[in-house]
């Protein structure tokens, strides 16, 4: 039947639609905001909750960074070390001024 409407087969179907959408938008609304502040409110507690979670994972991440590098730091000024990082960062270094 909508698709008859839409194609302009049937202008009363049509017309009825719009009337009984006209007719019922006053009963209609009052119900359908509360409903669709509830929605937002719920999709806002989410993004709160999402950005909390993200800021966690962020500090974690940096602090396992942090441990990594400290790690890495102690272990080149450690004796019996190759000293790879030190020759890894002079060679990237090198390879930037050329």
């Amino acid at each position: 039947m909508l698709e008859e409407i839409f194609k302009g087969g049937n202008i009363v179907a049509g017309l009825a639609i719009g009337v009984g959408a006209a007719l019922l938008a006053p009963v209609v609304v009052p119900v359908l905001r509360p409903l669709a502040k509830s929605v937002i409110k719920a999709g806002m507690m989410a993004y709160d909750e999402a950005m909390v979670a993200f800021a966690e994972l962020n500090e974690t991440t940096g602090d396992i960074f942090a441990e990594a590098r400290a790690e890495m730091a102690s272990e080149g000024n450690g004796a019996g070390t190759s000293g790879r990082g030190s020759r890894g960062r002079a060679r990237r270094a090198g390879n930037h001024t050329s």
